[in-house]
């Protein structure tokens, strides 16, 4: 095996191997997964249509060609975005506490925490494997619960494998105390505070986005947000709320069951208002015990300049007290 350069400078590796007597007959694609296993049938199909794929030295480019015994199959295996994404590339990040052991990082709004689909690079793991170089030995480096890409605020990081799997126990038993500030559509009305405990799970009529669901009828798990008023003026509410499980968009699907959506979340019936074109939501508050040390932390992060032009422009005041 042989190394060459892809289109992009990056490396590619080719692999050349020959058609087992097992092979013969079968479609090109089919063989090739035989004989390249680490690597999918879809990707493999991929490389066939770029031209990436020889068989006894001539470019093959149909799935279905016949492989008969013997021949020499070259197949040049180009990086992909996917096999590339957990690269160090270096950021600027706010790190408001960090000892040996973990670190605090105070996230802005439009960073995603992990690579995914459509977000391969440029993401908060691959800023934290670019700062510390400890942090490739850590899984998903050290990073133990996500914030949305638009909410911003306060997430711890574990810097050794122990006290990840340490912080995930502590999250699991509800011992990481996670508070948020949100800005919602519409003046609140009724009581305050509010507890919310209806369960979440996939939305039956849109599998992109999360609902308050019936466990009798479809599939979800519990949660319970706590929502406090704070402030409230004509045009909407700013309200404090207090995390006790950790579902995906917890608090944006709470705020729309209460017919509360968070301003500007067009996934849950949001407009921009104010100034936001983001989801107007903020991690504030992140409290826990050190898992090594013992000593009880509380972090607090600053309302960004955003959400407090969008407060000012409703007449609303947050003390931070």
């Amino acid at each position: 095996m042989d190394d060459a350069d892809s289109p992009d400078g990056a490396e590619a590796e080719t692999r050349t191997v020959e058609a087992a007597p097992a092979q013969h007959g079968a479609r090109l694609d089919k063989a090739l997964a035989e004989l390249v296993p680490e690597f999918s049938r879809s990707y493999l199909q991929q490389l066939l249509g770029e031209g990436g794929v020889r068989v006894n030295g001539r470019t093959a480019a149909k799935p279905s060609a016949r492989v008969q015994a013997g021949d020499v199959l070259s197949v040049e295996l180009r990086p992909t975005p996917q096999s590339q994404a957990f690269r160090p590339e270096a950021m600027p990040l706010d790190v408001v506490y960090e000892d040996e052991h973990l670190l605090v990082i105070d996230k802005p709004a439009g960073l995603v925490v992990h690579p995914a689909p459509g977000n391969w690079s440029g993401t908060l793991l691959n800023g934290l494997l670019a700062r510390d170089p400890k942090a490739c030995l850590v899984p998903r480096a050290g990073i133990v619960h996500r914030l949305d890409k638009d909410t911003s605020g306060l997430m711890v990081v574990a810097r050794e494998r122990s006290v990840m799997d340490a912080l995930v126990r502590m999250i699991a038993a509800r011992e990481v105390s996670r508070q948020y500030l949100a800005i919602a559509h519409r003046p609140w009305q009724g009581a305050s505070p509010r507890t919310v405990q209806e369960p979440i799970g996939r939305d039956p009529r849109n599998r992109l986005r999360m609902a308050a669901v019936d466990l009798s009828q479809h599939a979800g798990k519990p949660a319970r947000t706590d929502v406090a008023l704070l402030g409230n003026c004509a045009q909407g509410c700013l309200v404090h709320c207090t995390l006790h499980t950790g579902r995906t968009h917890q608090i944006r699907v709470h705020m729309a069951w209460l017919r509360h959506p968070l301003v500007a979340d067009a996934l849950y019936g949001g407009e921009p208002a104010a100034g936001l074109g983001r989801q107007a939501l903020h991690a504030w508050r992140l409290a826990f015990t050190h898992p090594v040390t013992g000593e009880d932390l509380v972090f607090h992060a600053p309302l960004p300049q955003d959400m407090a032009g969008a407060l000012a422009l409703w007449g609303l005041r947050y003390n931070p007290a």
